[in-house]
């Protein structure tokens, strides 16, 4: 059994802020090893299910927060910018499972803490034909085209409930509830690590019981800037069109091509998002 672990880093039990999940910095080191603790929670449950081949894409930042020798199930590793496609880089057709660990609440979700869709300085909002979608529910699109069901997804209550509407079976491991943009009351570290690593465990024992991400097709991703700048440079992809001063549409038959799509707006929209 062949697991695709796909890891952010906001969503770790006792992450508030951003010096915490931002190196270099005392903070920022304790935190990287709490997400690291997690990810192997994640592993370790998979592998007392059967699991015996894994990949961790580390999605978040610089995407060189972990420690490879540290890594539990001798997990290959894949680290670094910049991947075509981003936190879903690696999955193909041979996984038989996907896990979303440490993952976060979206650009429209004001209760989740550290909320963002993929570029927080440009994004405001992102829905996936017409519901509102976090990472979880635009990466999604990828384990879709692949035929790869997301078995597993821990963070904030917040982070669930949205990525529901695609995955409604998911195991959810909830590590923290949000109070506000910068405070959430978490499980203790070591309470976070058990409760992962039983959901991934249970996850992987009921994996015939799932489904594929639930996203009717063709499917239409919308996306609200912040300002009008980036929504007009988008306009220059094939596929996307403009609805409003500051919003795109992007419509595919094909959910890998709606999300390399998608990831090339997020990246144009990097340099005129101030």
């Amino acid at each position: 059994m062949k697991v695709f672990l796909s890891t952010d880093m906001e969503g770790t039990a006792g992450v508030v802020d951003w010096s915490q999940c931002r190196g270099p910095g005392q903070e920022y080191e304790y935190y990287r090893g709490q997400l690291q603790a997690e990810v192997n929670a994640a592993i370790d449950g998979a592998l007392a299910a059967g699991a015996t081949e894994f990949l961790v894409n580390d999605s978040h930042s610089t995407m060189q927060n972990l420690r490879p020798d540290e890594l539990r199930g001798r997990a290959s590793y894949l680290s670094g910018r910049h991947k075509p496609l981003y936190m879903m880089e690696g999955l193909d057709d041979s996984f038989d499972a996907a896990f979303f660990v440490s993952y976060h609440g979206s650009a429209g979700s004001t209760s989740s803490v550290l909320h963002h869709t993929y570029n927080p300085r440009a994004i405001a909002e992102v829905r996936l034909n017409d519901a509102i979608a976090g990472e979880a529910g635009v990466n999604a699109l990828v384990a879709l085209a692949h035929g790869v069901p997301v078995v597993l997804i821990s963070g904030d209550r917040v982070t669930i409930e949205e990525a529901q509407p695609f995955c409604p079976d998911v195991e959810a491991v909830v590590v923290k509830e949000s109070v506000s943009h910068n405070a959430a009351l978490s499980v203790h570290p070591d309470l976070a690590r058990e409760l992962i690593r039983k959901g991934a465990q249970r996850a992987l024992a009921r994996l015939s019981d799932f489904q594929l991400p639930s996203v009717t097709l063709p499917a239409e991703l919308t996306v609200r800037f912040h300002n009008r700048a980036p929504a007009e440079l988008a306009c220059a992809l094939r596929g996307v069109e403009q609805r409003e001063e500051k919003v795109v549409a992007i419509r595919n038959e094909d959910p890998l091509q709606l999300f390399r799509t998608f990831i090339a707006t997020v990246i144009l929209s990097r340099g005129v998002s101030d």
